[in-house]
């Protein structure tokens, strides 16, 4: 490495977890820079005051987090690693995912956020949607309105439609987040609702959705996202109602 990084100093408790943090840091605050080469183990291991063991868990924690990347040969050894969006949305998703199971996040919550974003990323979309992303949308509207199409393939057009819309807003950001939240929400919701919604309304909501963005209409397309919102809610409220009741009845 050209220049010596400065890392902060650590204490003896959890050793490994406090060098990953301390060499996390560096890397987000840019004194380590993407494709950097770190010190080998064993100046880290001087450096840090620790045995190479110890510095190897750090190691493995960091690469767990997909933080950095190894590689062998001569020119080899520990780097800075480029972050991968897809990874990272999936991460995110997997955690909503689990903050919703276990009742930190409720759907309610989840989905008021979610139609909000959405509308924002319509809006965007109006602007920035291209032929491609409508032709997706259009494939995915085809495909939903195919009777023998099963819940679990409903569900995976459902996402790809959403995904799609968020895709045409042209915002980096915004499809980071939206395609954690799609990814997470849909699915959970979908399982809840699919007994009482009615596969046509949701098609009619998305195509809807499609018009407004061939028409470049940003309120029509707002409209149609709050529908959908207030439907799929009333729905998810009709499915808790039936699983009382069966609870009741037991």
């Amino acid at each position: 490495m050209s220049k010596a990084v400065d890392f902060e100093s650590v204490v003896t408790v959890s050793a490994a977890k406090q060098i990953a943090e301390s060499i996390r840091a560096a890397i987000m605050d840019g004194r380590l820079k993407v494709d950097q080469r770190l010190p080998t183990e064993e100046e880290l291991a001087l450096r840090f005051k620790v045995s190479r063991p110890t510095v190897r868990e750090a190691l493995k924690r960091l690469a767990a987090q997909h933080l950095i990347r190894s590689r062998r040969g001569p020119s080899g050894g520990n780097f800075v690693a480029s972050p991968a969006p897809e990874e990272a949305a999936q991460s995110l998703a997997n955690a909503t995912t689990l903050m919703v199971a276990v009742g930190d996040i409720s759907l309610d919550d989840m989905a008021t956020a979610r139609l909000e974003l959405q509308i924002v990323c319509c809006r965007l979309a109006m602007e920035h949607r291209k032929d491609d992303h409508l032709d997706a949308m259009r494939r995915e509207l085809e495909q939903q309105r195919d009777a023998l199409l099963t819940d679990e393939e409903f569900c995976a057009s459902d996402v790809r439609f959403h995904r799609k819309l968020v895709d045409a807003c042209g915002n980096a950001l915004l499809r980071f987040l939206m395609h954690s939240v799609v990814e997470a929400l849909q699915p959970v919701s979908n399982m809840i609702i699919f007994r009482v919604r009615d596969r046509r309304a949701i098609v009619e909501f998305h195509k809807q959705i499609l018009d407004a963005l061939q028409c470049r209409d940003a309120e029509a397309g707002a409209r149609a996202l709050t529908d959908l919102a207030a439907y799929t809610r009333e729905r998810y409220r009709e499915a808790l109602e039936r699983r009382i009741e069966r609870a009741d009845g037991t």
